[in-house]
């Protein structure tokens, strides 16, 4: 287990039922498994296509990856069976497997991993691949990366990009079609509806249990309905559904590093627009009394007790449970005499008497976007809005869609929701010059040279121990940081639980940790059934 607080995988486990309920359409004892769960990042737009985003933070099923993390998040061998690294940390040099086949029959080589992350380096996807100067296959089971920057991190990478055949990829049709060499070979897909998996014969690791794999793709609300009536063998379902109890079927609670946090835009509003015209900056979040007060004065465990139902655990830097989190920067919140302090000593008071203080004339108000169709966030921002209130502060909660808070993201806050085993998270959070217009890095235009002088050093060390070090100072080194004891850059709120019913036979072993948009698949070779 990782240094640090530790993460229980499962934090609960509740077997009661009743008599309540309907004959399973699931057959005990079978080797189908039906599923219900929008965590594994719901349908794909773009398909099953890794260098789309498919498995990015999750096992991809189909594909295999060099790398892949246990149960305590250590670093396995996957395709790769050694890997080094330069003394200058620019050359990367894994070999890999000479046995592996794709579903096609054709074998998989070093050309396939070269093309797949300089294929995913040119398309600019969702894993980032900007220290990547270029991939080769230097034999058929060696493959050299070049970076443009030592970063030390990069291991990550390949643990997260499965590896795509260069003689059948075609972006425009792969991830409605895809072959890889994973554990479960794609079989159909009915957009909107479902997606069936067949165990791969060929695989060359460990054989499933389970020979086929249907993923029904349908609402927490829909699939707990569904786990009801005997339709599925596991489904994701709401918090507020963890104490529900259903014949023939168990609740499993999942701990996660999955943190939900509020970013707050750092610059005021001066008329700035980025270059695709979206207005840059907030009078109110850019003063860091409001900051501060909202960090200190909230009670998170009385967010997480009534908005989560209990699921989940405070969170004060985004990265309280990881190797790279820093105790020093917790402190105890809800002091609302405190943070009432904050906000008068920076000239924040309530002159008209309505209850909502302000500043030179402005009222210390602003907008919190969310999700429209997360249910744990929205529940989040309505109890966060009502705390506020006890400190003067008016938050207006509005539910948009992701593209609408696109082009808002840079002048109002957002409740967000992060979770990485990779620490490079924390660079292109924080990171000065790692702000990009086109997605979320740094999304609030942070700017600190301390802070940046310790993510550099911390993301190019070769040391673990030095550069966990420097990630901890980078949040708090006892004079600044981007914690809330420092900048107070975000306010981070809770990590969540991911909550799942399932058949009461259904063992899954033990899961992985749970990253953003969870991982309930990670060790799907591991899970059976244990009764009839």
């Amino acid at each position: 287990m990782p240094a640090g607080e530790s993460v229980s995988p499962i934090s609960q486990v509740s077997d009661e039922s009743v008599s309540e309920g309907s004959d399973k359409l699931v057959s005990e004892g079978s080797e189908e498994l039906v599923v219900a769960v929008g965590t594994h990042g719901g349908e794909p737009e773009a398909g099953f296509d890794p260098i789309a985003g498919w498995g990015n933070s999750r096992e991809p099923l189909v594909q295999s990856t060099l790398f892949k993390r246990d149960s305590e998040a250590n670093l396995i061998n996957d395709l790769a069976t050694n890997y080094t690294i330069s003394s200058d940390g620019l050359k990367w040099t894994v070999t890999i497997r000479d046995d592996v086949k794709f579903h096609d029959g054709v074998p998989l080589t070093a050309r396939d991993v070269a093309f797949t992350f300089n294929t995913a380096a040119d398309a600019s996807g969702s894993i980032d691949l900007s220290m990547l100067e270029k991939a080769t296959a230097t034999d058929d089971y060696t493959i050299e990366f070049e970076l443009n920057d030592p970063q030390s991190t990069f291991i990550n990478k390949l643990v997260a990009l499965g590896i795509v055949p260069v003689h059948a990829y075609n972006a425009e049709t792969y991830g409605s079609n895809p072959i890889g060499s994973g554990p479960y070979k794609f079989v159909q897909w009915d957009k909107g509806q479902q997606v069936i998996f067949e165990a791969n014969p060929d695989y060359y690791g460990q054989e499933p249990y389970f020979k086929k794999l249907t993923m029904l793709f349908m609402g927490s609300d829909s699939a707990f309905a569904a786990a009801k009536a005997g339709q599925v063998d596991l489904a994701e379902i709401p918090a507020s559904y963890a104490n529900q109890e259903v014949a023939g079927m168990k609740i499993v609670s999942l701990d996660s590093i999955d943190a939900r946090g509020i970013s707050f835009p750092m610059n005021p509003n001066t008329g700035e627009k980025t270059e695709n015209g979206y207005a840059i900056g907030n009078n109110v979040t850019s003063d860091p009394a409001i900051r501060k007060a909202l960090n200190i004065g909230i009670d998170r465990q009385a967010l997480i007790e009534g908005a989560l139902n209990g699921q989940g655990k405070e969170e004060f830097t985004g990265v309280d449970k990881l190797p790279w989190g820093n105790k020093e920067a917790i402190f105890e919140d809800g002091d609302i005499e405190e943070a009432k302090k904050i906000l008068t000593e920076g000239g924040w008071i309530d002159t008209d008497g309505d209850g909502i203080v302000e500043k030179n004339g402005l009222k210390a108000e602003f907008t919190l976007l969310y999700p429209a169709n997360a249910q744990d966030r929205q529940a989040l921002a309505i109890a966060l809005s009502e705390e506020a209130r006890k400190l003067g502060i008016n938050i207006k909660i509005v539910g948009k869609s992701w593209n609408e808070i696109d082009t808002l993201a840079h002048s109002t806050p957002v409740l967000f929701g992060f979770g990485s085993l990779d620490p490079a998270d924390l660079y292109l959070k924080y990171y000065s010059k790692s702000y990009d217009p086109s997605s979320y890095n740094n999304i609030i235009m942070y700017s600190n040279p301390v802070v940046d002088n310790y993510l550099r050093k911390a993301i190019t060390s070769v040391d673990l121990e030095t550069a966990n070090k420097n990630w901890q100072l980078a949040a708090w080194d006892g004079t600044t940081g981007f914690s809330a004891k420092g900048d107070a850059t975000w306010l981070w709120i809770a990590t969540i639980n991911y909550v799942y019913i399932m058949d009461e036979n259904l063992d899954i072993g033990t899961p992985r940790i749970q990253p953003h948009g969870a991982d309930i698949f990670g060790n799907i070779l591991e899970w059976k059934r244990t009764a009839n």
